[in-house]
């Protein structure tokens, strides 16, 4: 008879799950034995839980279709729960198989014992522990089944050591079924539509499915029939951009910019997005960033076809001109001076076609959307949850999922350092992603968050002791030391011509590559 790791990995490929990335220790070693009569599971080694959790993130995000996990008890659970944070906000399909201590151990409080469950209720829509083998087969399938969605989510299955090695019979076992998209209300469509045809002044605010495929066509067929401003959320799980495709607005990080993109809408209507609100709360601001006197019209809610919904909007307000652009332009190659808004002209110079950019480069980034929104097409991860370390992560998910296309990583260099292990999973399994870190030696957005936080009457810039916790240039970080100690080939670029020579190797890599664009420091 197989025992329960045996069939935990069976339901797990019958379930269509094809990558694990794992972390495990020793109450999973009869799962990691298991998948060697498992060709069909393939494993990721992942040197931090945190790189496990954000890769797959990245790989459910580019399918549609779960990864798993496999994490070791309640603290490597805990350490990869800032990306599990993000892929929730994703709404990206993801199992965590977590192993735990014998049944018959628990009770003896073992050092590593911990409340799981509870850790996990933090950012899984579905939470089960087997107690028995003989239960193994129905509770994962369950558990891909939850994860699977509508709409995507996160599902956490832990199994003791003893389940895992238990031996049972395994009869197969009825996979439930898959849920189904709710049907799209008629009213919220024919209300949507005449709030972006009363002539005054309308936004069609994007989010999850609706920033892709079939329903990013019909969005921006609607915006050219009603003239409605077309935006998606700040930090979209998965925005496809380019040439050929309708050209969207992210709606800007901090409260004054969405402001200003959001003045004179008096009908925002939201299509698989939430009504936006500012990232955080500061001295004498409100939260909420609609406008005074905006009306808001929702399309859809929870397991609603966007797409659909979006589909009969466009029929609903009729043709209108052409909402994409055709034609690839690029920005020239600059030269000189290596700055942030020079590093992404390079970046729209050369940015391969079907390539999957990651972005976590934060005040890095500000140039990034201009010079690459007519570039070959392309899709564009971005960091949902706003919890740090996702860059490097999710370029692994990415590049697992998508082995035929290129994988770009643009991370500050603050965030880099919250995974930097991602790397050598990026050598180990000879992924293609090119790692660009923008390396202006400090936590950058801080020092933005902290005149906002402070304002101009206590100081916006802070004092020497705070300016201390936000400086990374005592000692300076060697990332090209750094890569190549995990076995990634690295440069340092200094000038915009050094930058476009490195990343022109980066993309003729066949395997990563990072580079070290060194940009000045905030003032």
């Amino acid at each position: 008879m197989p025992n329960g790791a045996q069939i935990l990995i069976d339901g797990l490929v019958d379930g269509g799950v094809r990558v694990c990335f794992a972390n495990p220790g020793t109450s999973e070693m009869h799962f990691v034995a298991a998948l060697d009569e498992a060709p069909r599971l393939r494993p990721v080694l992942c040197l931090f839980e945190g790189v496990a959790t954000g890769a797959a993130d990245g790989y459910g995000r580019m399918t549609g279709r779960p990864a798993c996990t496999l994490l070791h008890l309640g603290p490597g659970l805990a350490g990869g729960l800032p990306n599990l944070h993000n892929a929730r906000r994703a709404a990206t399909p993801l199992v965590n198989v977590v192993g735990d201590h014998a049944l018959r151990h628990k009770r003896l409080d073992a050092p590593l014992e911990s409340d799981i469950g509870a850790l996990a209720g933090t950012v899984s829509a579905w939470t089960r522990r087997t107690y028995h083998a003989t239960e193994l087969a129905g509770d994962v399938a369950q558990a891909v089944a939850a994860a699977s969605g509508p709409p995507g989510s996160i599902a956490t299955l832990v199994v003791p050591a003893d389940v895992f090695w238990s031996e049972a019979p395994a009869p197969p076992a009825a996979a439930p079924a898959a849920a189904r998209r709710g049907l799209v209300s008629v009213d919220a469509v024919t209300g949507a539509a005449d709030a972006l045809r009363s002539g005054e002044g309308v936004a069609l605010l994007l989010g999850g499915e609706a920033a892709r495929g079939a329903g990013l066509v019909a969005a921006g067929r609607v915006a050219a029939a009603t003239g409605a401003k077309l935006l998606c959320e700040t930090f979209p799980a998965r925005l496809e951009r380019g040439a050929g495709r309708p050209a969207v607005e992210r709606l800007a990080y901090f409260a004054s910019g969405a402001q200003r993109q959001l003045a004179g809408v008096r009908h925002l209507v939201l299509a698989g997005a939430t009504s936006p609100v500012s990232f955080f709360a500061y001295p004498g601001q409100g939260g909420a960033l609609v406008p005074e006197g905006c009306a808001v019209h929702t399309l859809t809610v929870g397991a609603e076809d966007v797409t659909s919904a979006l589909e009969g909007l466009a029929e609903v307000v009729g043709p209108g001109p052409s909402p994409v652009r055709e034609e690839v332009v690029r920005p020239a190659l600059p030269s000189g001076e290596l700055t942030a808004e020079s590093a992404a002209a390079v970046i729209g110079a050369l940015l391969p076609e079907g390539a999957v950019v990651v972005d976590e480069a934060n005040t890095s980034g500000i140039w990034l959307p201009g010079a690459t929104a007519t570039a070959p097409p392309h899709d564009w991860l971005t960091l949902t949850g706003g919890s740090m370390g996702q860059g490097l992560p999710l370029s692994v998910g990415a590049a697992v999922a998508c082995p035929g296309r290129p994988v770009l990583a643009l991370v500050g260099d603050g965030a880099a350092m919250y995974t930097p292990q991602a790397l050598w999973t990026q050598a180990r399994e000879g992924l293609d992603v090119t790692t660009v870190v923008f390396d202006n030696r400090s936590y950058a957005i801080l020092h933005l968050e902290l005149g906002a936080a402070l304002g101009p009457e206590q100081g916006a810039a802070g004092g020497a002791r705070a300016r201390r916790l936000l400086d990374l240039s005592h000692p300076a970080l060697d990332f090209v030391s750094l890569a190549r100690g995990m076995g990634v080939p690295a440069e340092r670029a200094t000038t915009a011509e050094e930058f476009a020579a490195s990343l022109k190797r980066g993309f003729a890599e066949p395997g990563p590559f990072l580079v070290d664009c060194a940009v000045p420091a905030p003032a």
